[in-house]
């Protein structure tokens, strides 16, 4: 994708390189160079490049006045040289990185369009999002017949891509793409460290998958396409780590092995690659952004799903840690990783959403379990209320719905009656006693 260094500038400064080193000198008198280290294996921008020229220029010219040459000629052959330097290299020409020489603070300084003001990842705030009904289902073309030649896969460096049948295509856009390549972009800590470009309400994933097509009704070819503000359509896949292992993505990382440093090349078996998209192709984000890498194009409708995949812990560690970025031949192993751009101001672009705002939050794993959790608990303390409450009602009130069912109380009614009795028995008794007693006989007179 990019060459190391200007190879335009790269044989002069060789030849200015050896004079600095004293392998070019010229007669006793000649003077001295000043003590100067180049490392010719940096990419130098045109302002370095004009320095160099100026020096060299300047140095050349008392050369040629004090050995009596024709100056005339050699000056114009000088400033020859200096035009030639202070060209600037070829975009391609240059070796970026993410984190070292030429990393993302550097990139406008090379690739001007980085420095635009439609530049992507971005983050999304899901409640800033404009919802927009017109926004249909995608629809994936040819996704799943992906025949009996293998993918190409490579290292380029920056990550592993591998390369799609033109067959494949994607629907659902006012215009027909075909895709071109995917690939992915990931960090280096481990679950819940980051890794995915794009982030949505603050939460960065994990890695991201992306998915590259090219307007193929208007342009010929990705590399026409891919200047033109309508040229190209990225699908974005957020990638979180789960319990199980993703059976589709073994369909790459069991191949990376092959590709572990720059610029190997491997064939894999072709395979169905709408397996690694989200299940739910309706609910996304769509805005208009750039590449994420160099020369960062501002020319991609980008569609962000919401909905993420998971990958294992495994899976992921085996993506953060088997690649390098240097090459087999280098005499330095770098370790392919954190090959993500940071979040770019929106700069008043709208964020559309294909759903609303209210249910485009997606929540972790972990908020589902609290939810989960809290409504079973919610339910059983519920259950033991009412159960509760009916219990209740059926101890204080059972006997007033249904009263001919309680028993009188046997106390409180023996007491009345055995009383009545005791004053029927005694009042009988004494009425009895009345009856016996004889009446008093009449007393006569002797």
């Amino acid at each position: 994708m990019c060459q190391s260094g200007a190879s335009n500038a790269t044989s002069n400064l060789s030849l200015f390189s050896r004079a600095v080193d004293g392998g070019i000198t010229g007669p006793s008198w000649f003077p001295p160079l000043p003590s100067l280290s180049l490392s010719l294996s940096l990419p130098l921008s045109p302002s370095h490049l004009l320095l160099i020229s100026l020096f060299t220029f300047n140095y050349f010219c008392v050369w040629a006045r004090r050995a009596n040459m024709d100056s005339l000629g050699l000056c114009i052959l000088l400033m020859l040289l200096c035009f030639q330097w202070t060209t600037a290299p070829a975009a391609e020409e240059i070796t970026w990185t993410y984190t070292g020489l030429v990393g993302q603070t550097e990139w406008s300084e090379y690739f001007p369009d980085c420095a635009g003001n439609a530049q992507s990842p971005v983050e999304v705030v899901t409640t800033q999002t404009k919802y927009d009904p017109s926004l249909l289902p995608l629809t994936p073309l040819g996704y799943s017949q992906h025949g009996n030649k293998p993918f190409a896969m490579y290292n380029n460096g920056h990550t592993a891509v591998i390369e799609l049948p033109e067959w494949m295509g994607l629907g659902g856009l006012p215009w027909l793409y075909t895709a071109v390549q995917m690939h992915l972009h990931w960090g280096s800590g481990g679950p819940s460290h980051g890794g995915g470009e794009h982030t949505v309400n603050g939460m960065s994933a994990d890695a991201e998958l992306h998915v590259v097509h090219y307007n193929s009704e208007l342009y010929p070819n990705m590399s026409k396409a891919m200047t033109q503000s309508d040229g190209l359509a990225v699908l974005g896949i957020l990638i979180v780590t789960g319990e199980e292992t993703n059976l589709a993505f073994n369909n790459i990382l069991n191949y990376l092995g092959r590709i572990r440093h720059a610029d190997q090349k491997v064939f894999i078996p072709a395979f169905d690659v709408q397996t690694l998209l989200p299940e739910d192709l309706g609910r996304y984000f769509r805005y208009n952004g750039s590449l994420t890498t160099p020369p960062c194009h501002q020319s991609v409708t980008w569609t962000l799903f919401n909905e993420r995949i998971q990958i294992s812990p495994a899976q992921l560690l085996k993506l953060e840690t088997i690649l390098y970025s240097s090459k087999a031949e280098g005499p330095d192993r770098m370790l392919l990783q954190d090959n993500y751009r940071t979040t770019q101001p929106l700069n008043h672009r709208v964020v559309f959403a294909s759903f609303s705002a209210e249910s485009g939050r997606e929540l972790t794993s972990g908020e589902v379990t609290a939810i989960v959790i809290g409504v079973m608990c919610g339910c059983v303390g519920l259950s033991v209320i009412i159960r509760f409450i009916v219990k209740t009602i059926r101890s204080t009130s059972s006997w007033d719905v249904l009263p001919s069912s309680r028993p009188a109380p046997m106390s409180r009614m023996k007491e009345p009656e055995e009383e009545k009795k005791q004053d029927m028995a005694l009042n009988s008794t004494c009425e009895a006693g009345k009856k016996e007693e004889p009446s008093p006989s009449p007393q006569t007179d002797p």
